[in-house]
């Protein structure tokens, strides 16, 4: 059935598509009155009990503006009354704003396909009308590429979200959203994916709220506090530095003396003199790194050319104590002792800290990065290509270094790789670790997440990032994210950096960001067909994230803790 309408000189033939038998057979809707470079408006009639009054001009939507064989998309943003008044006996004009998305393209002896951008203006008069479920489900069509479903469209539930997740991850991601909005659900789901498709891909989860351990109970291995073991000797210079005088008020010359207790530290383990051979025979040279090579240089430089090598030969805490103590005695002091012995005190004691065991407890007795790294990374895989490393529990003061140490070898590993291991580093709460003032955060950790960001698909090295406050996140770190899922944002600020990001052609979806449901999210980028409205999909209950504590309520304690109890898990 066709339905010829004559606006002047302007003839147009109008498909019926209709969706349902209780739908109207008349898809007319409105006419274009106005137009410019990326806009248009529409005049259109309502009345009290019209069905297409509730439907079609409906904010968010998709219509069609139809000119013959092209027909333009276009996203309704604003719709108003004409008159201030109100008719309920009669029909009553509205004014409604679209903005252009692109067209639908119909050619002879060629499939019919959407392109963003429009070749062609409409005129005055043009028909609006609903747009075809034909024309919606081709709007958000990957085309050739492969994708996978994460939801459904919010416009039409029967149209799946689909995302590419070749374009997601090589080009780097980031999920935005205000507490409460299912941002950790939909990055559950996200991976779930990813992994299901990328079988080389292992994927490292920065995790500070110690909830992604309940959501991936089939995939991951969960690193919490006890389990982790990360000697002091992978540590950089001023990563370990980091742990040792941050929040404490150091002595000007205690830094360079670390510095150089440890290039000591490291020479003697390379190469032991006679007193060490005869106390350590049958220790340290059988302790030698299976990784270490051949001599390397003791550099304390934390420059770019020795980024690797002041972590990449290990030594030993008592080595550490014992170039101390002979600075210390020396007759010649280059260092205040004072200076050298308040470093002593403060070596000794994290050493003696429980909360440190992963550095200085049996993690000491690593001496190859061998099983550090086949933990971490998976290798082999084992059916279990997530790490969720549980950062919550560490002391405060080292989850920076911490996790600097993680991105960092998250890129050598997948270089050293040459492309046979894909890595995903999935930053929670990223707006700690690279704020956007370069004077606030810890500036290793910034510097191995932008070597990630700005070099690392050459190598097969991903990142993935999470925040829930963008206005506070590096705008460079932003930026090379190519893909993003922006769930609901109210701050003005946070809305602002989205705005910036997102495509002319798609910038009042923006508009929409403070009011969208829960799990709902504007996705855009190289990961999808074009700007999209949509519903992540719903995650089964044993595959949701959970904080720990919020698990322990829900769950319910299996006994009641004493008053000693709490007082030794505070101090443990």
């Amino acid at each position: 059935m066709q339905l010829a309408v004559n606006a002047g000189n302007f003839v147009a033939d109008v498909v019926n598509d209709r969706r349902s038998s209780e739908q109207p057979p008349d898809r007319v809707i409105g006419r274009v009155i106005g137009c410019d470079g990326s806009r248009a408006t529409i005049l259109s009639t309502v009345s009290i009990g019209n069905w297409l009054a509730s439907d079609a001009w409906s904010i968010g939507k998709l219509v069609s503006i139809n000119l013959g064989r092209t027909r333009i998309v276009a996203l309704v943003y604003k719709v108003h009354a004409v008159q201030t008044a109100w008719n309920d006996e009669a029909e009553n004009a509205i004014r409604i704003e679209v903005e252009f998305l692109g067209e639908v393209v119909e050619r002879p002896h060629a499939p019919t396909r959407f392109q963003s951008g429009i070749s062609e203006y409409p005129p005055i008069g043009a028909i609006a009308h609903r747009i075809r479920a034909a024309d919606l489900a081709m709007v958000y069509d990957l085309g050739g590429r492969k994708g996978v479903v994460i939801g459904q469209i919010t416009q039409d539930a029967s149209i799946d979200a689909m995302v590419d997740v070749e374009g997601m991850l090589s080009r780097h991601f980031a999920v935005l959203g205000t507490t409460g909005v299912g941002k950790s659900s939909a990055v559950s789901l996200l991976l779930r994916k990813a992994v299901s498709v990328r079988p080389r891909l292992r994927v490292l989860i920065l995790d500070p709220h110690n909830e992604y351990a309940s959501a991936f109970p089939d995939l991951a291995l969960t690193i919490d506090g006890d389990a982790l073991d990360l000697p002091v000797w992978m540590f950089k210079q001023d990563e370990l530095a980091d742990v040792v005088f941050r929040g404490r008020a150091a002595l000007d010359d205690e830094p360079d003396i670390l510095r150089e207790a440890v290039t000591q530290a490291r020479a003697r383990y390379r190469a032991p003199v006679a007193g060490d051979l005869a106390r350590d025979l049958g220790s340290s040279l059988l302790k030698r790194p299976l990784d270490g090579g051949g001599p390397r240089a003791a550099s304390a430089d934390t420059g770019t050319a020795n980024q690797g090598q002041d972590s990449t030969t290990p030594f030993r805490l008592k080595d550490v104590f014992a170039a101390i103590d002979e600075m210390i005695g020396l007759h010649e002091q280059r260092w205040p002792r004072h200076a050298l012995r308040s470093l002593r005190v403060r070596l000794e004691a994290l050493h003696a800290d429980p909360r440190y065991r992963f550095m200085f407890g049996r993690a000491a007795m690593h001496e190859s990065m061998a099983p550090i790294l086949g933990q971490i990374f998976r290798v082999p895989l084992h059916g279990r290509p997530i790490t969720a490393f549980q950062l919550g529990g560490l002391p405060g003061e080292v989850v920076n270094a911490v996790a600097s140490v993680l991105s960092r070898l998250a890129f050598d590993i997948a270089v050293a790789s040459q492309g046979a291991m894909e890595v995903l580093v999935l930053c929670e709460e990223a707006h700690r670790y690279v704020p956007s003032d370069p004077k606030l955060g810890f500036a290793p950790t910034r510097q191995a997440i932008a070597r990630i960001a700005k070099e690392g698909r050459k190598y097969g090295c991903y990142l993935g990032v999470v925040t829930q406050r963008p206005g506070e996140l590096d705008p460079t770190i932003l930026s090379q994210c190519s893909t993003i899922f922006a769930m609901r944002l109210a701050n003005e600020k946070d809305q602002q950096i989205i705005r910036s990001a997102i495509s002319d052609a798609s910038a009042s979806t923006i508009a929409f960001l403070a009011a969208i449901g829960n799990r709902e999210a504007i996705a855009f980028g190289e990961g999808v067909a074009t700007t999209m409205r949509m519903r992540f999909s719903a995650l089964q209950p044993h595959e949701l994230p959970a904080m720990g504590s919020r698990k322990a309520v829900e769950d319910g304690p299996r006994f009641e803790p004493t008053l000693d109890d709490l007082v030794r898990r505070i101090r443990a």
